[in-house]
């Protein structure tokens, strides 16, 4: 599939993540086949007033592409100020931009999902991003804000009329956060009214659910949010069964070692000694999920310190899973 002028091989894609889906995970997620990585959301404020924790999040590296980078804001001047300067660093390859983010400190300021309610200004901002930049531009949104405001397919129109190069729908209302189910029939419904790609997001987990919504919705693409959280593996799973049709073994306890240590290394070159090993342990606790001596697993990993303490739990892993190493 193409978005805009670039060539996407495998339409499986990571979701953009707050606190997950940073250059570390982004490298092991195209590694493992992922067609498409997602950054964290990214403020336009923090470009403007070229805050030093936004601007890291621009350093990118060359085996994270291709790579979209989403921005979030509220006026279209800022907006197109950042997509700007991102073009000009030359860091991604895509240009998002956030409207489904149901987090309150980014709804109470007119941003993220609040902008499903003011379809005037989502427009406007879609408008000026692609009118500044020549890189592709995407949106992400959700259905509606909640069940008496649920304007995906008008909303659809305007990011089409507006130039974006695809739109993204996660098939919840902000009201429901994370909570139910996804409605997969709207996005069908989207992809019935629009020309540009469309990209499907929520409870996208097995092949039967990669398969069932290709069928149902006839989107261009998917995207893979909180099950890929500590699975990088799902792509390698997701892009093997859309090749052959066949279904890759799930990885052993020394791969799913090797790759914890790997993430937690880059978290160390990138983030320092003090800060890696505590953002990684969220990650190490994902990673853990559904494994026997799980929940010990996860409470020693939450106080670990140092590369050292890792590699310790780690081991005390292979000693509860040595039936299946």
């Amino acid at each position: 599939m193409f978005i805009g002028n670039l060539q996407i091989d495998t339409p499986v894609f990571l979701a953009p993540m707050a606190g997950v889906t940073d250059t570390a995970y982004r490298i092991l997620a195209h590694r493992m086949g992922c067609g498409l990585v997602y950054s964290e959301m990214v403020s336009d404020k923090g470009i403007h007033f070229k805050n030093q924790h936004t601007l890291s999040m621009l350093e990118t590296d060359k085996r994270e592409h291709p790579l979209t980078l989403q921005l979030f804001g509220e006026t279209p001047e800022s907006m197109a100020e950042a997509a700007k300067y991102v073009e000009a660093c030359g860091c991604a390859d895509i240009i998002d931009i956030n409207m489904g983010c149901p987090a309150p400190k980014i709804v109470k300021n007119h941003e993220g999902a609040a902008l499903m309610l003011d379809p005037q200004r989502a427009f406007a901002i879609m408008t000026a991003v692609k009118k500044a930049i020549s890189l592709p531009v995407t949106v992400k949104m959700r259905k509606g804000w909640d069940d008496e405001h649920i304007n995906i397919l008008d909303m659809a129109k305007l990011a089409e009329m507006a130039g974006m190069d695809a739109i993204a729908i996660h098939g919840r209302t902000r009201e429901q956060f994370y909570s139910g189910n996804a409605d997969w029939p709207i996005i069908s419904a989207v992809k019935r009214i629009v020309k540009i790609p469309v990209i499907g997001n929520g409870d996208i987990r097995t092949c039967h659910d990669l398969t069932t919504i290709f069928a149902q919705t006839h989107c261009d693409a998917v995207m893979i949010g909180r099950a890929a959280q500590g699975n990088p593996w799902i792509f390698h799973k997701f892009s093997e069964f859309l090749r052959t049709g066949h279904q890759p073994p799930d990885p052993t306890i020394q791969e799913r070692k090797m790759v914890i240590l790997e993430h937690l290394d880059m978290l160390l070159a990138k983030k320092g000694s003090y800060i890696g090993p505590r953002e990684m342990r969220k990650h190490a606790t994902w990673y853990t999920r559904g494994l026997p001596g799980g929940a010990e697993l996860r409470r020693q990993f939450n106080l670990a310190q140092t590369r050292n303490d890792f590699i310790v739990i780690l081991n005390e892993m292979e000693k509860y899973n040595k039936d299946i190493c």
